[in-house]
This record gives structure tokens, sequence and C-alpha cells, in this order.
């Protein structure tokens, strides 16, 4: 597919959203990022980095090749 890339974003949350805008806490509860140290894994989509680059404060992003 067009635009399709193999890479995976291993994402960790290592700051709590408490204490911040509202929206930055929605932003990580739609990547799936309840509390801290917990890891997801996201297809490395442009949707996905524009979340990223919100919350880039609050969360350690690592790149892995599928």
């Amino acid at each position: 597919m067009k635009g399709e890339t193999s890479q995976v974003l291993k994402i960790t949350q290592i700051k709590s959203s408490l204490r911040r805008e509202k929206s930055q806490g929605l932003t990580l509860r739609a990547l799936g990022l309840r509390k801290r140290h917990q890891t997801v894994l996201h297809k490395d989509t442009p949707e996905i980095r524009g979340m990223i680059k919100k919350v880039q404060h609050l969360v350690k992003v690592e790149v892995e090749e599928k």
C-alpha cells in the first residue's frame, strides 16, 4: 500500500498526565496509555506521529523494524 511503512513504534509513558492540559491526557488515552511505565506498540503513521508530538514530553519513543 502507498505510504505504508514496516516500522513499529514502541511508546512508553514516562511521566504522569496529572496537572497537564486535558487534551494531553486524552491523547495519552487515545494512544492506549493508562499509567506510567506502560508500553504500547503502534504502526508508524502520520496520525500516530502527530499524537506523539503533542505529548512528546510525557513519553519515550523507540523505532523497531518489523
